[in-house]
């Protein structure tokens, strides 16, 4: 029961993220590592920088 409570609190903050225009930083890494393996992984401060200049910037959003 409590692996499934907390399989539900991580989908609802995800969503709520996503809401927010924030993509989730665990789904990037993935992404990362299984689209562009010779790309290095930000840290998450790096990560949600570049988001927040693509988001308010107009720099684009996605790589593919």
């Amino acid at each position: 029961m409590r692996a499934r409570l907390q399989a539900f609190r991580k989908r609802a903050v995800q969503t709520v993220r996503l809401c927010c225009g924030v993509p989730d930083y665990e789904v990037y890494v993935k992404h990362l590592r299984e689209h562009h393996p010779e790309r290095k992984v930000p840290s998450y401060a790096e990560f949600f920088r570049e988001r927040q200049e693509a988001r308010y910037k107009g720099g684009g959003g996605r790589c593919c």
